[in-house]
């Protein structure tokens, strides 16, 4: 299939897709803008991605809106989720997934540029974000109807009640924005809510 190369732009189920990966026989695939806002979990109290409601939704609900043929070509992963590098929160069990979203060390080294130096060498001023002027920044903006928005990542923030996201301007929210409540007061213009962004990710037979 010519048209599957890193970086390139294709359709499937719908959704229009970027090609981060190539594997024989297989595509890493993101969803190219944000298709709509979820919370990652449905109640308060830690959680890790193996065990929250936007998993479960992804792997079901979502799932289920492809068609059996298109099912049949989306690949199961075994997805490790490390502990947050930063604050020790636990990343949990690995999970088999057919659908998933990024973690923060696919979305920082790997996928989107690779800034591995500001991951793994945090400065005493780094609380709460990552790096403001990271060069891979505008790699990883997104929007949602035609507006900038933030997106969710699998892995934890600061602890278990939060899981990291990337801002509206690229940056990574490392410490995480609430999985049940959000930390933010600004709302879609489009949605009027302030739910993070869903960005779904899947292997795709070739």
């Amino acid at each position: 299939m010519s048209e599957f190369h890193i970086g390139s732009v294709v359709t499937f189920g719908g959704y229009l897709w970027r090609i981060l990966d190539l594997q024989p026989g297989a595509a890493l695939m993101i969803t190219e803008h944000i298709i709509e806002q979820h919370s990652y979990h449905n109640c308060a109290g830690d959680v890790t991605w193996a065990d929250c409601s936007l998993r479960k939704y992804l792997n079901g609900e979502f799932y289920n809106k492809f068609t059996p043929a298109e099912q049949l070509r989306i690949v199961p992963v075994l997805n490790n989720n490390p502990d947050n590098s930063w604050y020790g929160s636990r990343g949990g069990e690995d999970t088999q997934d057919f659908i998933f979203l990024l973690s923060i060390e696919e979305a920082v080294c790997k996928y989107f540029g690779d800034s591995r130096q500001n991951l793994e060498n945090r400065s005493a001023k780094q609380r709460y974000w990552f790096q403001k002027k990271d060069e891979n920044n505008d790699k990883r903006k997104s929007t949602l109807d035609g507006h900038g928005w933030w997106w969710w990542l699998r892995s934890p923030g600061r602890d278990n009640r939060r899981a990291v996201y990337i801002h509206g301007d690229g940056n990574v929210g490392i410490q995480g924005n609430g999985t049940f409540r959000y930390n933010s007061i600004n709302v879609h213009p489009s949605t009027g809510n302030n739910k993070g962004g869903v960005r779904p990710a899947l292997w795709l037979s070739l």
